[in-house]
């Protein structure tokens, strides 16, 4: 008995070792130690036009030819998998603290079908992505010179008749190493062939160098080399976080002191009138936000519309503060795609928050139908990406690209929302409806509304609800062209800590630019002020949207229906989680500001 449990003990300490082992002693780039002569893998990702960044398609479509090295294989995240990444080994064999000199990579015999494709990548100003231990690396196809040799940089749509067009052949790879960790790799590329105008067949040797250079960089701070400074911490981008900072002092105060003088005398009235008899009370000046308290906490048209919109916001404005905190503590802008990654599935764990809100609020104005309520609350703002979403990847599939999503990467999103988000959406609906969602409003509602009286143009909730827009967007201007250029061009956005601080700025600014419109209504004697205080904060997104469309036109050189379907559909998914996001920040504050004026005043 005692033999077999030895026996028993020792198998398991031989299977236990046989699991550790190759985790003890085999180095790569998931933990990023190297040990001399190891190889290291130069990943192809993808390849495409310069200007239209979400152009890509697989680096192998083109008539490259891969080298001989051992692995085949790359697991990519779910991240990865939806920004269109489609990692393979090059083969190119490159060995840790080994220099090349010269090696080949492969022979190409290049087809009469095979060189029109490359004469086209290359006219069109196609560049690839690589990634070597985790760092991205770039670098042209190849180069169009004119008739005098010069490099025509100009040369997209030029006539290849009239030009001589060269494919890079060479890639020399210079790696700056400290001790066991890479720390920065720069390509340069070379060995221009020249390819000819009409198709024949030509045969072409692909090489490659490597050269190591030691450097005192740690690893920790081996990303940085790949910030641009000069851009996203320029005077302008501090000079905007500033302006945007006094304005809200500035809005804040106005508010503060406007507010709390105007609503101070309105009280004074009214207790003076409270004191008067019934005939002076006639002939009295009777106006006022007063007047409407009999309707002002009347349930809003599209109740359930108007729910499912709040809780969505509510969701996305805990959603987009914690994804800005996570990356500023985590730097994942230093992983490839980890931001999308974590977005995701906080995104899933975050879902109760919008049932609990939706649900709260529907059933506070008496609604009924609660079970439509979380299916709707559940799927607007998955149904709005499934829908943009879809049209995209539509477009992705028509061009053959890399940014097409696999058909098992859309089963994998869509068990996410039924296993996950739906159910915490509707355990958030059950708790918001049993708790907190007693309607206790400090006035009755009348049973028959009160008519609304005619005002002067610039009160109406349309005029309102445009100029309400102006002053959020403009908190958020200057930000929102570091962001548009960092997600639209190849810069790597790394300022969260400017986007933490425009964030604030921005809800702060709604929420007073909400109140302050809800009273000008209110004072109006209009009490149709639930969708008017969600709709003027929701309308900066409109303005969001304006600016995306004048940044395509002025500051890109983005072409073709493939970017632009890109381009505007993902900018209209920003301008819709905006919408969401400012709309419930708008109508919670100025629900708090009506509450507090209408639980002070005595209604008879």
């Amino acid at each position: 008995m005692n033999l077999q449990r030895i026996g028993n003990l020792a198998a398991a300490i031989v299977a236990l070792t046989a699991c550790l082992w190759p985790l003890s002693v085999h180095a790569d780039e998931h933990n990023h130690v190297y040990v001399k002569g190891e190889e290291v893998v130069a990943w192809m990702d993808t390849v495409g036009p310069l200007n239209n960044r979400q152009e890509t398609y697989p680096y192998y479509q083109l008539p490259f030819c891969p080298g001989t090295s051992s692995v085949e294989h790359h697991h990519e995240t779910l991240g990865e998998a939806l920004q269109g990444m489609d990692l393979i080994n090059s083969g190119i064999p490159i060995r840790y603290l080994e220099p090349v000199k010269h090696g080949l990579i492969c022979r190409k015999t290049f087809k009469d079908y095979d060189v029109p494709s490359m004469l086209y990548a290359i006219h069109k100003d196609y560049w690839y992505t690589m990634f070597i231990d985790d760092l991205p690396v770039r670098g042209p196809v190849g180069m169009v010179t004119d008739d005098a040799g010069t490099d025509d940089e100009d040369h997209v749509g030029h006539d290849p008749r009239w030009s001589h067009t060269y494919l890079y052949t060479h890639k020399n790879f210079a790696i700056e190493y400290n001790d066991d960790r890479i720390i920065h790799v720069k390509l340069e590329y070379g060995n221009p062939v020249e390819l000819p105008t009409s198709p024949q067949s030509m045969d072409i040797e692909f090489t490659y160098s490597v050269e190591w250079t030691p450097t005192d960089v740690t690893f920790d701070n081996r990303f940085q080399r790949l910030l641009e400074t000069d851009f996203f911490e320029h005077k302008v981008h501090w000079l905007s976080i500033f302006s945007s900072f006094m304005m809200v002092l500035f809005l804040t105060g106005l508010v503060s002191v406007i507010l709390l003088r105007t609503i101070k005398r309105d009280y004074a009235r009214y207790d003076r009138e409270e004191g008067l008899d019934d005939f002076d009370r006639d002939l009295g000046d009777d106006y006022g936000w007063k007047q409407v308290h009999g309707d002002v906490f009347r349930q809003p048209p599209r109740l359930m519309f108007m729910s499912a919109l709040m809780g969505t916001g509510c969701q996305l404005v805990i959603l987009s503060g914690v994804v800005i905190l996570y990356t500023i503590m985590g730097d994942l802008y230093a992983e490839r795609a980890t931001i999308l990654t974590a977005t995701i599935f906080l995104y899933a764990l975050t879902s109760g928050v919008a049932g609990y809100t939706s649900a709260r609020y529907y059933a506070r104005y008496g609604g009924k139908d609660w079970v439509r309520n979380v299916l709707l609350t559940a799927a607007i703002w998955p149904g709005a990406v499934f829908l943009i979403g879809g049209y995209i990847n539509s477009v992705a599939i028509y061009y053959s690209s890399s940014r097409a999503i696999a058909f098992s990467i859309i089963l994998a999103m869509a068990a996410i929302w039924i296993f996950l988000c739906f159910p915490l959406t509707l355990l958030g609906a059950i708790i918001g409806r049993n708790w907190g969602s007693k309607a206790d409003f400090p006035c009755r509602v009348n049973p028959i509304p009160r008519p609304i009286p005619d005002k002067v143009w610039y009160a109406e909730p349309m005029v309102i609800i445009a100029m309400g827009g102006v002053l959020p967007f403009g908190s958020i201007f200057i930000e929102m062209y570091f962001i548009f250029t960092s997600f639209w061009t190849y810069k790597i956005y790394y300022v969260y800590g400017f986007m933490l601080l425009v964030f604030i700025i921005l809800l702060i600014v709604s929420a007073c630019v909400a109140i302050v419109s809800t009273y000008f209504l209110l004072n109006s004697e209009d009490h149709r002020w639930h969708w008017l205080s969600f709709m003027t904060c929701a309308s900066t997104s409109l303005y969001v949207y304006l600016y995306s469309v004048y940044y395509f036109f002025a500051k890109t050189k983005m072409t073709g229906m493939f970017q632009t379907s890109f381009y505007f559909g993902y900018t209209a998914l920003i301008a819709l989680g905006m919408f969401c996001m400012l709309g419930f920040v708008g109508h919670s504050a100025a629900t708090l500001f009506v509450r507090r004026i209408y639980q002070n005043v005595k209604i008879d």
